[in-house]
Formats: C-alpha cells, structure tokens, sequence
C-alpha cells in the first residue's frame, strides 16, 4: 500500500472562525485543529453547523470572522482537498465517463485516464458498472462513484458530508470499507454523520458541534467513555439537543 507523503494542507487551523448570514451565527468563533491520522467525524443535531465546516474548510464559504489557515498558510487554493456532497450530481454520461471527467478536470494526462479510471472503480467496487449511465445507479452506487471522482483529484485531505445519509446498511457498510481503505494509505478523512454507530466505527476523533459552537474536540475513545459536556452525555443518550 502506498501511502502519501505529508500533506501541505495540513493542519488546519480555524481560528475564532464565525459564519453569519441574516444576523444569524452559523458557525462561532471556532477554533479547531484538524491534523493528520485517523478519521475526524463531525457529529451533532440537524442545523448544528457541521455542512458549513466543511464548506469553510473546502474554501467554498467565506468566514465573516476569524480566519482559517492550510499548512500555515492563510491564502491558499484546494489544490490538495476534495469534498463529496449528501447529494452529490451525476453527470450525464457512463460511470467511466464521470471519473475520466474528474481525472480530465484535475490535469491528468489524456494518456493515463484509461488506466486511472480502471484503477479508480476498482478501488470504489463499480469496475463491473463501467459502462452505464451514471444516473442509472442506486443511491449507493451514486455515492461510491462520487468518492471515485473526487479521488481523482488525489486529495491528501477528503471531506464527506453524510455520504451515507438515506443508505441501506450494505450500502454504508461499501462507503465506509472506502473509507478505511483511504485513510489507511495517509489520506485525511474529515466527515460528517448523524449515526453514532458510524462515529464509533470510524472515528479517530470527534468532532461535537451545537448551534455552530464547538462543543467538544477530543480522541473518539475518550469521547464515547467520559464525554465532558452535558450535550455530548445528552447526545450519546441519544437524547435531543435543541
């Protein structure tokens, strides 16, 4: 297995970030650390701010305070990032037709996009789906190719928004075999979930957000054994935090 080398992305570094929008606070003043190792999981209610994390960590939301660094860096561009949406858009094209999309998007040589595109739905479990349409496939199969393409960009840093949100057990279970496997070879893997089973399974830390607050930021062990905060206790009680 080959890994990667250190990311130049990394840390990440959120500093007393906030996101308003209508005078209301999405995110505030957040300040965060994501390093290299294990998965981090972004976990908490529905509106708690954990979409938006990733997008301001993606680059695709300006904060309207604080700020956020890469590698130490204040300005920098995704070179090194890639992000997979709940949803994510299928082109209207085979399987095959959607990675070499992506490879061609990310600068790859025409030569190599065959070879990479073989190697890219082996790796997601659709190299028997090769050629049909993209929106032809299940909501699985969907996701699994949306995490195809967006490796293409060989992202040190992969961020997922609920990429298994409405799947069925099996289907989850294929999205987080991927996962596994990504992180295994040095990939950054920060993710977004409302299943604490899927946190326990994955998860090196975690991530609590409430109302756009950082609410606890600890290894997922300590998290699920002595959680700190009465959201959290709340929280893994299955509780609602509202």
């Amino acid at each position: 297995m080959n890994m990667r080398p250190p990311a130049l992305d990394l840390p990440i570094m959120f500093v007393e970030a906030g996101i308003a929008a209508g005078g209301v606070a999405i995110l505030e003043r957040i300040t965060l650390a994501l390093t290299a190792g294990a998965p981090t999981l972004l976990i908490g209610p529905n509106g708690a701010g954990k979409t938006t994390l990733l997008r301001a960590a993606m680059g695709l939301i300006p904060l309207t305070s604080g700020f956020v660094t890469w590698g130490g860096r204040e300005a920098s561009a995704p070179k090194q990032r890639a992000i997979v949406f709940q949803r994510p858009v299928m082109l209207r094209r085979s399987t095959a037709g959607n990675v070499r999309y992506a490879l061609a998007a990310a600068g790859v040589p025409r030569a190599a996009r065959a070879a990479r595109t073989d190697r890219l739905l082996q790796e997601v479990g659709l190299a028997g789906l090769a050629q049909r349409p993209a929106r032809r496939l299940s909501g699985g199969e969907q996701q699994r190719l949306a995490l195809a393409r967006a490796l293409a960009r060989d992202p040190a840093v992969l961020f997922l928004d609920e990429p298994t949100a409405s799947l069925d057990p099996a289907a989850t279970k294929a999205i987080e075999d991927i996962v596994r496997g990504v992180s295994a070879r040095g990939v950054k893997v920060v993710m977004s979930t409302h299943d604490l089973g899927q946190a326990r399974r994955l998860a090196g830390e975690i991530v609590l957000l409430h109302r756009g607050r950082l609410i606890e930021h600890t290894p997922a062990h300590e998290f699920f054994a002595q959680p700190r905060s009465d959201e959290a206790k709340k929280f893994i009680a299955g509780e609602l935090l509202v």
